[in-house]
C-alpha cells in the first residue's frame, strides 16, 4: 500500500481512537464513580477496541505471547510506544501502572488511572519516587493486581538504548513479589511520536517470571538481558534489525 494512503488511514485511526475514548468515558464514568470494577471494564473495552480497529483500519495486527500473569506480580516491560500499554492493559486482568504524575492530571485518562489505583511518581525526584512506589505497594494503598513498570523509565524507540533504572529492582527486593518481564516490538510499527502507523504484527511477549531470592544486581542484570533479548528477537521477526546489546 502506498505510503500516502497508509498515512491517511493512520490519521483516521488516530481520530477515531479519541472519539471512542470520549464515548466510552461518557458511558462508563457514572458507573465507575460507584463501582471500581466498571473502571476496569472501561479500560479493557477501550484497549480491545484499539487493537481491533488498528487491525481493521491500518493493518496493524497484535498478538500476546507467553503466560499472562493473573496473580499479584510486578510486570517489567519494554516500553516503545502507547500501543504496548494498550496491549498489556488488554491482557492483564487487574493492571496498575507506575506512571509519571503529569498523566494523572489529563482528562479521562487521568481519572481512570486514579480509579484503578495507578501509582503516580515525580520522575524528577528519583529517590522520593522510589520510596513512594515501595511505600504505596507495601502499605496496601493499591489493590492486589499486576503492577506494571517500565524499567527504562520512558518510551524507548526501536533500535534505541537507555539504561535500566534501579527502581524496578528495589520494588522486587522490598515487596516480596515475583517479576514477570515482557518484551515487545511495537515501536517498529507505532513510533513514540507522530501519526503514522505501519502494517504488520505487533507483539508483546510475557517471559518466564523471575522469582524472589536474587540479589539486586543479579536481578537487574537478568531483567535487562531477557527483556532486551526478547525485544530484539521480536523486532528482527518484524523485519527490523536492532543494534547488538
Amino acid at each position: 500500500m502506498p505510503y500516502p494512503v497508509q498515512w491517511v488511514l493512520s490519521l483516521i485511526f488516530v481520530v477515531q481512537m479519541y472519539v471512542v475514548l470520549l464515548i466510552l468515558a461518557i458511558v462508563y464514568t457514572p458507573l465507575a464513580l460507584f463501582e471500581r470494577e466498571y473502571a476496569f471494564k472501561a479500560i479493557h473495552a477501550y484497549c480491545h477496541w484499539v487493537r481491533f480497529s488498528a487491525r481493521i483500519i491500518v493493518g496493524l495486527r497484535s498478538e500476546i505471547r507467553g503466560e499472562v500473569p493473573t496473580d499479584a506480580v510486578i510486570v517489567a516491560s519494554k516500553h516503545q510506544s502507547f500501543f504496548d500499554i494498550i496491549m498489556i492493559t488488554s491482557a492483564l486482568p487487574r493492571p496498575k501502572f507506575i506512571m509519571k504524575k503529569q498523566i494523572t492530571m489529563t482528562p479521562i485518562v487521568g481519572y481512570y488511572a486514579k480509579r484503578i489505583n495507578c501509582i503516580a511518581v515525580d520522575r524528577g525526584k528519583r529517590g522520593v519516587a522510589i520510596k513512594k512506589m515501595v511505600a504505596d505497594v507495601k502499605s496496601g494503598a493499591i489493590e492486589a493486581g499486576q503492577l506494571v513498570i517500565f524499567p527504562q523509565g520512558t518510551r524507548v524507540g526501536a533500535g534505541e538504548s537507555l539504561p535500566y533504572k534501579v527502581g524496578t529492582g528495589v520494588l522486587y527486593e522490598q515487596t516480596g513479589q515475583a517479576c514477570v518481564p515482557a518484551g515487545t516490538n511495537v515501536g517498529v510499527f507505532w513510533k513514540r511520536h507522530g501519526i503514522y502507523r505501519g502494517r504488520g504484527l505487533a507483539v508483546v511477549e510475557f517471559l518466564p517470571r523471575i522469582e524472589q531470592g536474587l540479589p539486586l544486581a543479579s536481578f537487574m542484570t537478568e531483567l535487562e538481558q531477557v527483556v532486551e533479548s526478547s525485544s530484539n528477537r521480536l523486532m528482527q521477526e518484524a523485519g527490523f534489525t536492532p543494534p547488538t546489546v
